[in-house]
C-alpha cells in the first residue's frame, strides 16, 4: 500500500459547502469526521489510499505548501495572503463566496486619508499591499478575531476582514469603504506532489470536471 494522499480541509463554512463536491470527487471521510464531539484532526477515508486532516484555514495552506499534505481546499484569501511558491491553486471551486474588505467607523468614511493608518487585520500582507498601492503606509495590528472592536476601543482606525452579508459590520457601527479581494474556495495542491504523484493530477481533473459540469448545467 503506498503512502496515503493527505487532503487538508478547513474548519467552518467553506467545509460545509465543500463536502458534497468532495464526495462526488471521491474524497469521503469516515463517519467520525461528522461527529461534532470528536476532537480528532486526522481521519480515514473510504478510499484507503487517502486521509483527511481538518485544520484552521491558514494552516491548510501551510501543510500543503510544505508537502505535509498533497492537496486541500481553502479560500483564495489564504492563497493570496501567503503567496507560497510551492502552492498551486488549479481549480476555482466556485463556493465559499465572500470578500475581503476595508471597513471604518460610520462617521469617518469621508475625506482624504492620512499618509499613515493603523489597521487591525489577520491579513497583514494583503492589507499592506492594498494601502501601499494607495500611497499609504499601513501599520497592521494582527488580530485573529473580534476585529470589529478595534476602532471603538482605539486600537486601530480601520479594519480589514472577511465580509459576507455586512451585518456584523453594521451592528458594530462600521461601514465598508473598499473591497480588496473577491474570494472563493480553491482546490490547492503541492507543486512537487503534482509532478511526482499521479493521484494528485487525477484529483485535480476530477474536481475540474465537476466544476465544469456544474457551470454547464
Amino acid at each position: 500500500m503506498p503512502n496515503p494522499l493527505i487532503f487538508a480541509v478547513p474548519k467552518g463554512r467553506i467545509l460545509e459547502e465543500a463536502l458534497p463536491l468532495m464526495a462526488r470527487a471521491g474524497v469521503v471521510p469516515e463517519a467520525e469526521f461528522h461527529d461534532k464531539k470528536s476532537r480528532a484532526l486526522s481521519f480515514a477515508c473510504e478510499n484507503p489510499e487517502m486521509r483527511l486532516i481538518r485544520v484552521r484555514a491558514f494552516d491548510v495552506a501551510t501543510f500543503v505548501a510544505h508537502g505535509a499534505a498533497q492537496a486541500g481546499i481553502v479560500g483564495s484569501d489564504v492563497v493570496e495572503e501567503f503567496g507560497y511558491p510551492d502552492l498551486y491553486a488549479p481549480v476555482d471551486l466556485a463556493i465559499g463566496h465572500c470578500r475581503l474588505s476595508v471597513a471604518a467607523p460610520e462617521g469617518e468614511v469621508s475625506g482624504a486619508l492620512p499618509s499613515h493608518l493603523r489597521i487591525a487585520s489577520k491579513y497583514p500582507n494583503l492589507t499592506r499591499r492594498h494601502f501601499e498601492g494607495m500611497g499609504i503606509q499601513a501599520e497592521v495590528v494582527k488580530l485573529n478575531g473580534a476585529m470589529e472592536l478595534a476602532p471603538s476601543l482605539g486600537l486601530a482606525s480601520r479594519i480589514v476582514d472577511l465580509v459576507s452579508t455586512g451585518r456584523t459590520l453594521l451592528e458594530n457601527g462600521l461601514v465598508e469603504t473598499n473591497t480588496i479581494l473577491d474570494i472563493s474556495a480553491r482546490l490547492i495542491v503541492n507543486r512537487a506532489a503534482l509532478k511526482t504523484d499521479e493521484r494528485v493530477g487525477v484529483l485535480v481533473e476530477r474536481f475540474r470536471a465537476l466544476v465544469n459540469e456544474r457551470e454547464a448545467a
